[in-house]
């Protein structure tokens, strides 16, 4: 297909409006519920105390603002798609915030800034009748008559349109991880996969083998390990795909699929990672050496054990002794030529999956 043809189609697929609005509409339509915030996305609002107050102050000082995008749906309610950091700090200022996290957080008190050092522990209005620590009814009204354009993205979209869209504009930057992204996109398309992925990924068992720290539990890496064993057991990997672009269109593949069959994967996945913990326990996905597994957690090595060990969970479950089976192959996996071309620090994703997937169901046949 030429390009022009490509750019045509495409452009068909999105159908959008878009138009300003004060800061005060969308604060009553927040308020209306006919403005959504998922509670997902919520969780990622994470702005510190510094970022909303200089939000504050734009909105003040009547310094421009970059839009917001949201969906409409069947009903004419909006979804909130980008613009999560400006939209909950205006919410939590002004009391509005609605969820688990704005309990979190409580009430939203400013710090001073160079231009106006006395914001420095106002609020959106006084903490008592004594008190004078409210911005004050002028500032309030010029709060919300603050103008923002709202780019709204149409029900007649593409169905796609909204994941694609959400993925654009969070990825790239450093706002959330690629895989709060996905999470968010999972959310969308069907809540209750994703709470189940994310369940899956507090398996003991498996928290263990990939000897996840605080800090990868905390950038839901865990979240994207587990859906790396899934994507490639249903989801074939084409050649030169980016990883990530891979596992976006993965994520929304299974998430969307009715016939997708969660009981039966879930018990494959428990069955794969307890078969490794007991096997190897937090050395599964290592390095060996010649001597021990040491170092940290290996993607290569992952790639081959993991979707091989479950193409062959059966026969592997059969043996008199698994356990001595699954250590001898973690340890001569380091002299498989394909393996040692593959699994170097410079080697790129797409290079490591399209050769080290094809390989992980036979390497690891009994």
């Amino acid at each position: 297909m030429a390009l022009t043809e490509e750019l045509d189609q495409a452009r068909t697929e999105i159908v959008s409006d878009g138009y300003e609005m004060s800061i005060g509409e969308l604060m009553n339509l927040y308020r209306d519920e006919e403005l959504t915030i998922n509670p997902e996305y919520q969780r990622l609002f994470r702005w510190d105390e510094t970022a909303k107050t200089r939000f504050i102050e734009s909105l003040l000082l009547g310094i421009p603002i970059p839009p917001i995008f949201v969906f409409q749906d069947e009903f004419g309610v909006w979804e909130l798609i980008d613009g999560l950091q400006r939209l909950s700090t205006v919410f939590q200022f002004t009391e509005l915030l609605e969820g688990e996290r704005a309990a979190e957080l409580g009430p939203l008190v400013l710090e001073g800034t160079n231009y106006l050092p006395s914001l420095a522990d106002k609020r959106w209005s006084p903490s008592s009748e004594d008190s004078d620590d409210g911005i004050g009814q002028a500032q309030q009204l010029q709060i919300k008559r603050a103008r923002i354009r709202v780019e709204i993205l149409k029900k007649e979209s593409d169905d796609k349109a909204k994941y694609e869209l959400f993925q654009r504009l969070n990825t790239g930057g450093a706002r959330l991880t690629e895989q709060e992204v996905r999470n968010c996109v999972a959310v969308m398309i069907n809540p209750d996969f994703h709470a189940w992925l994310l369940s899956l990924s507090s398996y003991e068992p498996f928290v263990t083998t990939t000897a996840q720290t605080d800090t990868a539990l905390e950038s839901q890496a865990g979240v994207e390990l587990a859906l790396r064993f899934f994507s490639f057991l249903n989801v074939p990997y084409e050649k030169g795909l980016d990883v990530h672009e891979y596992l976006d269109g993965a994520i929304v593949e299974m998430a969307s699929d009715h016939n997708f069959d969660r009981g039966e994967q879930q018990a494959l996945f428990e069955r794969t990672f307890k078969t490794l913990y007991d096997a190897l326990g937090n050395q599964a996905f290592k390095r060996w050496d010649g001597h021990d597994f040491r170092g940290k957690f290996l993607i290569s090595v992952f790639e081959v054990l993991a979707p091989g060990i479950a193409k062959n969970i059966d026969e592997i479950e059969g043996l008199e002794n698994p356990t001595d089976f699954i250590v001898a192959k973690a340890k001569e996996l380091w002299a498989n030529e394909i393996f040692q071309k593959n699994s170097g620090g410079g080697t790129r994703g797409t290079t490591r999956l399209i050769n080290l997937l094809p390989m992980s169901e036979e390497y690891m046949k009994p």
